[in-house]
């Protein structure tokens, strides 16, 4: 993000405010956007961690993923989607930019430096979600489990690993793996006991070593 071009540089139109933009901050557990809402501009998190759920008509609530600094949500709104088909919502005091979509489609049009970043993003989202999905038809729940750790600590990523979001609980983990809160109470023990987890001021630290688990055959 930091590359330019012509003097555009492709950080400072997501992390600062201009036309069509706006910075806004959230505390934790605050709405950004709701399902069902009109579907009108892109999120970027600047600093956080934000939540994306989705309720079904029966009113069960799932949780898709945990986004993270650098990450965009909300891009129904590049492709003219009408209105948000999942819910997203503070999961840590965050900060995030707001980007109209008449602002993002002019950028995109106008600036190629931040159009190609933003398509190799875009991308790069969906070989997740193929992993995602290839994970939940062919792996077991322990290893589902230590992947999503792994990303939740943005292991593969520039920068030093980070810790897990703080006081993140076993049932949003089982939400997130698909399988009950006792399962994931019995891996994250075992897990902590193995030294791939551990404890600490609230936080949730991630060792390397859990990608051990991952590709355990």
């Amino acid at each position: 993000m930091k590359s330019k071009s012509d003097g555009f540089v492709a950080l400072d139109f997501v992390s600062r405010p201009g036309a069509g933009r706006k910075i806004m901050n959230f505390v934790r557990r605050e709405s950004i956007f709701t399902q069902g809402s009109v579907c009108d501009s892109l999120f970027y998190v600047q600093s956080g961690k934000v939540k994306i759920t989705v309720l079904s008509n029966r009113g069960k609530e799932a949780v898709l993923a945990i986004m993270g600094d650098g990450d965009f949500f909300g891009e129904g709104a590049v492709t003219g989607q009408a209105k948000r088909l999942s819910s997203a919502s503070a999961f840590t005091d965050c900060v995030v930019t707001r980007i109209s979509r008449s602002a993002l489609l002019k950028i995109l049009h106008q600036e190629h430096v931040f159009s190609d970043y933003f398509v190799k993003y875009l991308v790069t989202r969906n070989e997740r979600f193929e992993e995602d999905l290839v994970d939940q038809l062919f792996n077991s729940s322990e290893k589902r489990l230590a992947r999503i750790l792994l990303l939740l600590a943005r292991y593969g990523k520039p920068g030093k690993p980070q810790p897990v979001i703080p006081h993140i609980s076993q049932e949003t983990l089982a939400e997130m793996v698909g399988t009950t809160r006792s399962r994931v109470s019995f891996f994250m023990n075992r897990f902590r006991k193995m030294g791939f987890i551990e404890y600490s001021h609230g936080h949730m630290n991630i060792h390397n070593s859990l990608l051990n688990i991952v590709l355990h055959d």
